[in-house]
């Protein structure tokens, strides 16, 4: 059973344990019934009915033709899911048909079951009948207890035992609760909740037509004359796994009596062979309804930002379904955990199932509940807690010494906060030696100064799949049709890093309201991987991320918020924050440092409302870093105030990705004061570019060092891209020129149509581009991107080359000495070859019947760049290639033939109040321009050269140019 179902299971064997005692207990029996199976079928009088089947499973270490796996029960199975009437100790045993023992391995037709009571005393025999059938899911509520004659939503969770394409799930509701299309909402495998009604409608996400879906599924109600319900949803791609399966809620349910209300849930598969559940176990959840409040539960706030005042952790609220009865309710609190009950001072607002309570003792345990004094809801209420303060982590047997493994003792202790209701754990001064911390909803870590939490080996594994994703793990090149081979394995469509979650240092899934701040440190100390390789390690070193966070919401990373901007000072090598007056403050105590994050620092994959601020890369330790922020198809992001001193890839990154199983898009970025050395480039939108990425804006960045690019935009997979803008003043203040220094090309802004996404379909043709033979992949069936809205303002770019400190050993940067790589700035859309240039001709048609992905409206305002130059003439006849599959860097263009900007297949440009130099006299264009539509160019100043004009136009129009050559 996986980590997620425990917690669940532990809670329904809770309920079940009460239901156990209102039974009559006979003494010694042999009969026997389900505890929570999940390869169990049934039980008759003398007869149990076992499950057989199969299914596909991956693990990172399955060859790709082993996928398929034996589920049937096994004689551990049974063994484990049954247990005699009244709950006493007895013995099991297994025999074969012919009467041997039988201590493990499959069950077969002619074993049976002997149960011998506790007593010794009586003996019974099963006979096991084995039928086919799918391994049992896990249904739960979220609401544990209900009050009577209250309205309220209702929401169910569902995890299939095992994955599925086209798969059916059944919910059977009792009496009294109305489903309908409108009054209920429906969340398949995490794309969202829609209602009943638009389930059918709901997007799919971008496919291409090799994909086999064309809806996220349907529905279908059914009444029985008892007044049940049932709930039939079809045609579900349950092959992704994402945490609950299916969450169905239904508005303003209300019971009329109180009681006991069971719903039940089952499944069937459709491959690799039909089976289905049987609709027992844990896939029957219990519902208690009672006359009093049950539903009293403490508000935790959902602030964007952390920041603590004076009533922090002293004051708190509560909620809870309101009962009509407003005048007679009274608010209780104990501080000696329920001994004792007075009245809290509180304000309390009964009509709306609102109190709040203030001037709490700090570092205190409370709990409090309702006390309804008349009424149908008479009653005390269900009580819940509240600790007035931080939660000290060593209070939860946690050692924090570097010795010892913390993990088990962290993670009880994050546990039992969240079911707590939540609340900040506090790790004070000390060394936390962990391998995966699991995060929950509405638990806050707090690193404090001094405070070390730190990566060791044996990180949890990688997570069991559908599908094998070996055919790419690493790249993609130019003739590999892999990863197109299975046009619906998702997992082919990204590189390993993003499509594993669990193999982390911190893990969520499916959470909400998590913060981890502080001015501590966190590091992976050489434990997190970097690699693509990843794979090939020894399973206790596959861990190469250090948060992982799917399909959560309302995030928080950082360190102590300073609402001044951070910025970089040259002579120091250090940030600082501009004060008030415009002075410099170097203290940067109040930043979180974290170092050695692997390949991933944060990989935040469909998750919205994101906040990281505040943050020191690499202050201590330079290696084992690649990626910083990677944001996959993650919504209303926030990133300020970072410094990273040295990293191998990208340190801002927005993308979208196949990694859930579907496309989400992505938009409302809002970055600021970004300051870094990069082996790749500071901020980045792709190469992952599954689903369309819009309202990005990025203000002040300082480009210490990139190998690749400061400032990259690239479509590879077919999406939209729009409305980028930098230094436009949209996240605040633009409190200076931004800087960019040592980048191999200073802005890389390109199209490649390299199709990662499902139901994608790739022929290899060769043709010739300008005298040179291709001979590659070209993606048939999926549109070229575009880049739509770039504005870039006021920003400074000198020392033009790859100048990276990333992999130096004695010196912060090498100065330019002529070895070093470098481009030009690069604007490049993407077209296919021309069908006369390919060898049988070009026998395809994209969707939209387009040739060519162009770049629109682009704008370059107050742009300076001063490049180092020296090229010579003969340089002019460079004519860059087309970005084929699997080429989405500027090193793929080769060279450039001008020195300033280079730009093709771009519709709509203006160059305004820009400025271009060189170092040494370069004797390429300054600008060259091939298949631009609408140029306009308004206050340019560029240096001379050999070539008077300095402009090259090829297949281009110039509709005005107002330049100054000096």
């Amino acid at each position: 059973m996986n980590r997620s179902l425990f917690l669940l299971s532990t809670l329904l064997f809770g309920f079940y344990t009460v239901l156990q005692a209102q039974k009559p207990k006979p003494k010694y029996t042999t009969d026997i019934e389900l505890q929570f199976a999940t390869h169990i079928a049934g039980i008759s009088k003398d007869t149990i009915f076992v499950n057989k089947g199969s299914t596909y499973s991956f693990t990172v270490d399955t060859p790709e033709d082993s996928g398929l796996v034996n589920t049937s029960a096994t004689v551990e199975h049974l063994i484990s899911q049954v247990h005699v009437t009244d709950l006493s100790v007895q013995q099991y045993s297994v025999f074969d048909k012919d009467g041997t023992i039988k201590k493990a391995g499959f069950l077969a037709a002619g074993d049976k079951l002997q149960v011998v009571s506790a007593d010794g005393n009586r003996k019974k025999n099963y006979h096991i009948v084995i039928k086919p059938g799918a391994i049992g899911g896990m249904l739960w509520l979220e609401e544990k207890l209900f009050t009577v004659n209250t309205k309220r939503p209702l929401t169910l969770h569902y995890i299939a035992g095992q994955r599925s394409p086209d798969a059916t799930v059944r919910f059977y509701f009792p009496p009294g609760i109305s489903v309908t299309g409108e009054n209920t909402t429906v969340n398949i495998i995490g794309r969202g909740a829609v209602k009943l009604k638009d389930l059918s409608s709901q997007s799919i996400g971008r496919t291409g037509n090799r994909y086999s879906y064309s809806r996220v599924g349907t529905y279908q109600i059914s009444k029985s004359v008892d007044g049940s319900t049932t709930l039939i949803l079809e045609h579900l791609d349950l092959r992704p796994k994402n945490g609950s399966d299916v969450v169905v809620c239904i508005n303003d349910v209300s019971f009329r009596k109180t009681g006991d209300h069971f719903f039940r849930a089952s499944y069937t598969t459709s491959a690799p062979e039909k089976l289905n559940s049987a609709g027992v176990g844990y896939e029957i959840a219990r519902l208690p309804v009672y006359n009093f409040i049950t539903d009293f539960r403490r508000v935790m706030p959902h602030m964007c930002r952390y920041e603590e005042t004076a009533d922090t952790y002293t004051k708190t609220s509560f909620t809870w379904t309101a009962t009509g009865n407003s005048s007679a309710i009274q608010l209780l609190q104990s501080a000696d955990r329920g001994n004792n009950w007075t009245i809290a001072v509180a304000h309390i607002d009964a009509k709306h199932g609102k109190a709040e309570v203030s001037g709490l003792n700090p570092g205190k345990f409370y709990q409090f509940k309702l006390l309804v004094k008349d009424g149908q809801h008479k009653g005390y209420s269900n009580a819940v807690s509240f600790y007035s303060g931080k939660v000290d982590i060593r209070q939860f047997d946690v050692k924090g010494d570097g010795i010892a493994d913390d993990t088990k003792e962290i993670n009880k202790a994050i546990l039992q906060l969240s079911l707590a209701g939540g609340g900040t754990l506090f790790f004070s001064k000390g060394t936390y030696n962990v391998r995966t911390i699991h995060l929950q909803s509405n638990v806050y870590l707090y690193i404090d100064k001094g405070a070390t939490i730190k990566a060791i080996k044996g990180a949890d594994a990688p997570e069991a799949t559908w599908f094998s994703d070996k055919k790419y793990r690493s790249g993609l090149s130019p003739t590999d049709a892999g990863p197109y081979a299975d046009p619906e394995n998702y997992l082919t469509k990204q590189d390993v890093g993003h499509h594993y979650f669990q193999n982390s240092m911190f893990f969520g899934e499916r959470l909400e309201n998590v913060k981890i701040i502080g001015n501590g440190r966190i590091t992976g100390d050489g434990n997190l991987v970097t690699g693509d390789n990843v794979m090939k390690n020894a399973p206790d070193n596959r861990a190469d991320k250090m948060f992982a966070l799917k399909l959560c919401s309302d995030v928080e990373i950082g360190g102590l918020y300073r609402k001044d901007d951070l910025w970089y000072d040259s002579t120091r090598d250090e940030p600082y924050y501009i004060k008030a007056d415009g002075s410099k403050d170097f203290d940067t105590e109040n930043m979180l440092q974290i170092d050695r994050g692997g390949h991933f620092v944060l990989l935040a994959t469909g998750t919205d409302n994101i906040y990281v601020h505040d943050t020191y890369f690499a202050k201590q330790s330079s290696s084992n870093a690649r990626d910083i922020y990677d944001f996959m198809g993650c919504n209303n992001v926030t990133v300020t105030n970072i410094y990273s001193k040295v990293s191998s890839d990208d340190i801002v990154k927005p993308g979208s990705d196949c990694s859930l199983g579907f496309t989400r898009p992505a938009r409302n970025y809002k970055v600021r004061n970004i300051i870094g050395d990069t082996n790749c480039n500071l901020f980045q939108i792709g190469s992952e570019t599954a689903d369309d990425i819009m309202d990005v804006h990025v203000d002040n960045i300082y480009v210490l060092g990139a190998n690749k690019a400061g400032f990259s935009i690239s479509t590879n997979d077919g999406a939209h891209i729009k409305d980028i803008h930098l230094n436009c003043g949209h996240t605040g203040t633009i409190h200076s020129r931004s800087k960019m220094y040592r980048s191999y090309t200073p802005f890389f802004i390109s199209i490649s149509n390299r199709g990662r996404i499902l139901g994608a379909a790739v022929n290899r043709y060769k043709f010739d581009e300008n005298g040179v033979k291709h001979d590659e992949l070209l993606v048939t069936n999926i549109n070229i991107g575009v880049v739509e809205n770039v504005l870039i303002n006021g920003i400074d770019v000198m020392e033009v080359y790859a100048g990276s400190s990333y992999g130096g050993k004695n010196e912060r940067w090498k100065q330019y000495d002529g070895t070093q790589k470098r481009a030009t700035p690069i604007v490049a859309g993407y077209q296919l070859p021309n069908a006369a240039a390919v060898e049988g001709g070009l026998n395809f048609t994209l969707p939209n019947g387009k040739h060519t992905g162009y770049i629109k409206n682009i704008q370059f305002n107050d742009v300076q760049v001063l490049v180092k130059g020296g090229n010579p003439i003969t340089d002019t006849a460079a004519s860059p290639p087309e970005l084929g599959v699997g080429q989405y860097n500027a090193s793929n263009l080769k060279l450039q033939p001008s020195w300033g900007l280079w730009a093709r297949h771009v519709d709509g440009m203006i160059i305004k109040d820009c400025w271009f130099r060189f170092e040494k006299t370069d004797d390429r264009y300054v600008l060259f321009f091939d298949d631009v539509k609408g140029i306009k160019i308004d206050g340019a100043r560029m240096m001379k050269s050999v070539l008077p004009a300095g402009i090259k136009l090829q297949q281009s129009s110039l509709i005005s140019a107002n330049t100054t050559m000096f």
